[in-house]
C-alpha cells in the first residue's frame, strides 16, 4: 500500500481473519494533549486561511506526536500557503504539490495518518431519547407516576 496506495479503512471497518505484517497501529484521542510546548504564534502577516491551518494543528490529535521540528516545518507550510494565498497570480501546479507534500509530512488529513498507521479515536455520538419519549416521561414526572 505505502504513501502512493489506497487509504486503508479505519480499524473498526477492517475485517481479517490473518495477521496484518504491517506496522502496529497506534491510537491516540482526537483532541489536542494536555501539555503543548511553547508555540510561536502565527505570523500577524498570514493570509487568514494560513493562519486558520497552522491553528487547527494546535488542536488536532496528531499534536500529540508532533516534536519541535514538526512545528517549525508547520511554520514553514503556513508561510508558502500565506505567500501563495496573497499573491496575484494563481498557484502553479508544481506549488501546490510541494505545499501539499508538506502538509502530508505533517499528517494532516486522515487519509495521510492511516497511511502511516495512526488513527485518531472518533468522539461518539451522545444518544438523546426521542422528544416524544422526553414528553411522556415528562408527563408521567409531574402527575407522580
Amino acid at each position: 500500500m505505502g504513501v502512493t496506495g489506497p487509504i486503508p479503512k479505519r480499524s473498526e471497518e477492517r475485517r481479517r481473519r490473518n495477521k496484518d505484517d504491517g506496522p502496529e497501529l497506534v491510537q491516540a484521542p482526537s483532541a489536542p494533549p494536555a501539555e503543548l510546548p511553547d508555540l510561536p504564534e502565527p505570523d500577524p502577516n498570514w493570509h487568514e486561511i494560513a493562519t486558520d491551518w497552522y491553528l487547527s494543528l494546535r488542536e488536532s490529535g496528531q499534536a500529540a506526536f508532533y516534536q519541535p521540528s514538526d512545528w517549525a516545518v508547520a511554520r514553514y507550510a503556513a508561510e508558502l500557503m500565506s505567500r501563495g494565498l496573497s499573491s496575484d497570480r494563481p498557484p502553479n501546479g508544481q506549488y501546490v504539490a510541494a505545499l501539499n507534500s508538506v502538509m502530508t509530512s505533517l499528517l494532516t488529513t486522515e487519509g495521510d495518518r492511516r497511511r502511516a498507521r495512526i488513527e485518531l479515536e472518533r468522539k461518539k455520538p451522545v444518544q438523546q431519547a426521542p422528544a416524544s419519549v422526553t414528553a411522556i416521561a415528562d408527563y408521567r414526572a409531574s402527575i407522580g407516576g
